[in-house]
């Protein structure tokens, strides 16, 4: 029957499907909820579209992305194909159906499929009822179906213990495990239960009507604190008052509970007050409070018969009476040196009391201060602050300090500030400070068992401000324990412990300490001094203080030549410099330095320099023969300078020229114009410098009359060799005296020409006078006759000869001749007739000695030139 029912189903549908449709295919049941566990069947109904190639034979199933197997297929007919999946266990699926044909799939239609459970009965119903406000219930669902579930509430009336019919008053729809009726389908009545349905598309479940009394499920507002002060004059009490919510009901006891707590404590206490819910406020004194203290205080309240308490109300903060400060304020001092007036500043400095209960709140801090040896002069300041600087001069003072509240002021704390002169005895022998997971400890020796108190301080090494250190006072012990956050890592702490002698205060022992270290921050930067042949100096500074994270170990200096094996080498952290020896010559280094520390090193920038080629050594040796020889021919030029004229003198003698005298006037345009020299211009031309020669020096030794003084600048050797010389170029040398004979046959106003002959390698001149120069013919016969005279003069070449006899006596010619002729010489040329020619033409010849000439009687000197005529 059951079978049947659904055949006609399916048929309906596909019937409606093929008239109505305008889908390719429906899938029924769409959208199904079945029970967990169970078998869910489909059909998949294709439109009126299909073909015989496309029927119910193509249709395939896949679960969420599975194709499901062809065993749970079921070909209706040639439009409807069914899938059966037996033990349904998804919560949430997707059942798709595909035609497929020639190996291609095509989605037609598609459905979600849930499963779940059917409702479980509820249980555990329980209700809140605000008078005259709102009434709520909770109840628990069971176990989660998974699937759309409604709840209703039903609120019926019981008459002795039954339900009476018609029960229900009242009820309220959910689809959570609460609900609520609000005012005013929120009666008051004794006689009230309550029951909870709950239904899905796979069933439902009611639970039993529970009866709840209405005053047992009662709660109500808060109470609200009016005040909560003290009483004046009575200490440690403090009187709180409240009022009481309105809608509450009547006729019953009320419990209020006055929960109070200090705020220097997280426990609280808590106190009982009854009252009558006529009672519209309450009232209770809190005793046995702290004094100066501030409380806290809130309230609750709840009927006797009900099971629900109020919230607390709002707090509400009250102080007791103050009392004076009980105990002395925690004093300490820095003393900075003195100022050049004398004075110097104390820092004052002290910790807010900490006392336990505290005294109340403190108004102000009163200082007084006055000279050890004259307490008249004590003089008075207050502060709100906890600390103040004082200006004292250069005595011992002392110092007390006081807290004062309005009850009155706390003991003092007296401190000696020690006079700049004072010398404080060192009792502490050695401080060590050691670190654990969690504290850090300082441990001393004190060399004074009777010192039984000290001051332990501590400040960052780079805080500069007094009033940032931090002190503790340390009693009975020589050991001191604090907790590790009150230091910062990586940083440097200065510490150091005071001994306490009474109120004075002996000298410290400081040390420094890291709690925690790192490797530093950056490393030193090298700096290198000019490098030698084979060394170098290295510099660096300190690393800043900020960054060296930890107490620096030791430096290590890297250096590496160019191409090479890099070497290194470690000097202790208080060598800031460091030579580098044997190092390669003409050769670039590459230098850095790495700092380190107990938690690592950490490395400069690198740097480069090259070594010099020569040392200083080197340099000094190659320089030193140099200097030497430039000083050597810088001392021989000084002393040619110097003595140049010496020189001059013995080297190349000054011979005056005549004709620039000014002792005597010459007359050469006249001689110029005789007769003479124009006939032997006429013959001659010219006179050729290339066919001049030079002639022996030859002297008669038995003229001695009018002879002058002369000097023979040549070896007689030389002036043969130069004859000789001479006589190959086929020119007749002929010497003359500069005083013959042949100088008297000149007419006394003759003019005298000078000149001067360089080929040879000797310097001579001769006096030629230019009026007696007549045709050379007339010169043959003279020269003939003295040279037979002639002398022969054959000895030392630079010994003087013919001295002048009776030459004061007789008119003498200019006296620059007296310097100029010396061995003076001239040419005839070659059309001279020879005096003999049987005698040797090397032979040399000598000219007569010139005579005494008239006044105003004129010469030539020949230097060096003969006359020669053309060829």
């Amino acid at each position: 029957m059951f079978n049947s029912l659904i055949w006609m189903f399916i048929l309906l549908c596909s019937s409606v499907a093929d008239e109505n449709s305008i889908r390719d295919a429906d899938i029924f049941p769409s959208s199904p909820e079945i029970e967990r566990g169970s078998t869910l069947k489909l059909f998949c109904v294709l439109g009126k579209r299909y073909t015989r190639h496309r029927n119910a034979s193509h249709i395939i199933w896949k679960l969420n992305h599975e194709l499901i197997a062809q065993e749970n297929y079921n070909i209706v007919n040639e439009t409807v194909s069914s899938i059966t999946i037996h033990n349904f266990t998804y919560s949430k699926a997707h059942v798709k159906c595909f035609t497929k044909y020639l190996g291609k799939e095509q989605l037609l239609v598609h459905t979600e499929v849930k499963s779940g459970f059917p409702p479980d009965t509820p249980g555990n119903i329980s209700c809140i009822y605000y008078f005259e406000a709102e009434l709520s219930c909770t109840w628990t669902s069971g176990r989660e179906t998974n699937l759309r579930t409604n709840y209703t509430l039903y609120r019926k009336m019981m008459t002795e213990g039954r339900v009476t019919v018609p029960n229900t008053v009242g009820s309220c729809r959910s689809k959570t495990e609460s609900c609520s009726f609000y005012y005013p389908d929120t009666p008051y009545s004794r006689s009230f239960c309550f029951q909870v349905k709950a239904e899905n598309v796979l069933g439902e479940a009611s639970s039993d009507c529970v009866p709840i009394p209405m005053e047992k499920i009662e709660k109500f507002e808060p109470p609200e604190i009016l005040s909560v002060k003290k009483i004046t004059g009575i200490r440690q009490l403090l009187t709180v008052t409240w009022k009481m919510p309105e809608k509450i009901i009547p006729s019953q006891d009320l419990l209020c509970e006055v929960q109070y707590r200090n705020l220097y404590s997280n426990s609280s206490e808590l106190v009982i007050v009854r009252m009558n819910s006529a009672e519209k406020t309450g009232s209770r004194n809190l005793t046995g409070l702290w004094d100066s203290t501030e409380y806290s205080v809130a309230i609750r309240c709840i009927s006797v018969v009900s099971i629900f308490w109020s919230e607390w109300s709002r707090a509400k903060t009250a102080s007791t009476e103050e009392k004076a400060p009980s105990e002395k304020v925690d004093l300490w001092r820095v003393i900075e040196s003195s100022h050049s007036a004398g004075s110097r500043s104390v820092h004052l400095m002290w910790k807010p009391l900490n006392s336990f209960p505290p005294s109340g709140r403190i108004l102000g801090y009163k200082i007084q201060y006055f000279p050890e040896n004259n307490a008249a002069l004590k003089m008075t300041s207050t502060s709100a602050d906890t600390k103040i600087v004082l200006l004292l001069n250069e005595e011992a003072y002392i110092i007390s300090i006081t807290a004062y509240n309005s009850a009155g002021n706390s003991p003092e704390a007296i401190l000696r500030i020690p006079s700049t002169d004072e010398k404080t005895p060192q009792v502490i022998g050695t401080v060590k400070t050691f670190t654990t997971n969690e504290e850090v400890v300082v441990v001393w020796i004190a060399s004074e068992p009777e010192v039984t108190e000290y001051v332990v301080e501590w400040y960052e090494e780079l805080e500069t401000d007094p009033f940032s250190r931090s002190w503790q006072y340390v009693s009975n012990s020589t050991n001191w324990k604090t907790n590790k956050g009150n230091f910062k890592p990586f940083v440097c702490y200065n510490i150091s412990v005071y001994p306490l002698c009474g109120n004075k205060v002996a000298a410290p022992y400081s040390i420094q300490s890291y709690v925690q270290e790192k490797k530093p921050s950056e490393g030193p930067v090298a700096e290198t001094d000019i490098p030698g042949k084979n060394e170098v100096t290295i510099k660096w500074k300190e690393i800043a203080k900020d960054k060296r994270n930890g107490f620096i170990r030791n430096y290590t200096i890297f250096y590496k030549p160019e191409d090479g094996k890099e070497l290194n080498e470690t000097v202790n952290s208080d060598v800031l410099q460091y030579r580098l020896k044997s190092l390669q010559a003409n050769t670039q280094y590459t230098v850095y330095i790495m700092a380190s520390n107990e938690a690592g090193g950490t490395t400069g920038e690198p740097k480069t320099f090259k070594t010099l080629k020569f040392n200083k050594e080197d340099v000094i040796f190659i320089a030193l023969p140099i200097g030497l020889s430039m000083l050597f021919l810088l001392g021989l030029w000084i002393t040619c300078i110097l003595k140049k004229h010496t020189f001059k003198k013995v080297c190349w003698p000054d011979i005056p020229n005549p004709a620039e005298s000014m002792a005597v006037e010459w007359p050469l345009d006249a001689s110029m114009n005789n007769s003479f020299l124009k006939e032997v211009t006429s013959e001659a031309k010219t006179i050729d410098f290339e066919d001049l020669s030079v002639l022996e020096h030859c002297f008669p030794e038995e003229s001695q009359e009018g002879s002058l003084l002369m000097h023979r600048e040549n070896h007689v050797s030389e002036c043969t060799d130069v004859n000789t010389k001479g006589m190959i170029n086929g020119d007749k040398k002929i010497l003359y005296n500069e005083e013959n004979e042949v100088a008297k046959r000149f007419s006394p106003p003759m003019p005298y020409i000078i000149t001067d002959q360089g080929i040879g390698s000797q310097t001579h001149s001769a006096l030629i006078p230019v009026k007696e120069i007549q045709p050379i013919k007339m010169l043959k016969e003279a020269l003939c006759e003295f040279q037979k005279t002639s002398i022969k003069n054959e000895g030392n070449d630079n010994q003087e000869v013919l001295k002048l006899e009776n030459f004061s006596e007789k008119p003498l010619f200019n006296p620059y001749l007296k310097n100029s002729v010396k061995t003076r010489e001239f040419l005839i040329s070659e059309n001279l007739p020879e005096c003999n020619k049987n005698e040797s033409n090397s032979q040399s010849t000598v000219l007569p000695p010139f005579q005494q000439n008239a006044a105003g009687q004129s010469y030539i000197t020949l230097d060096m030139f003969g006359l020669s005529t053309a060829h």
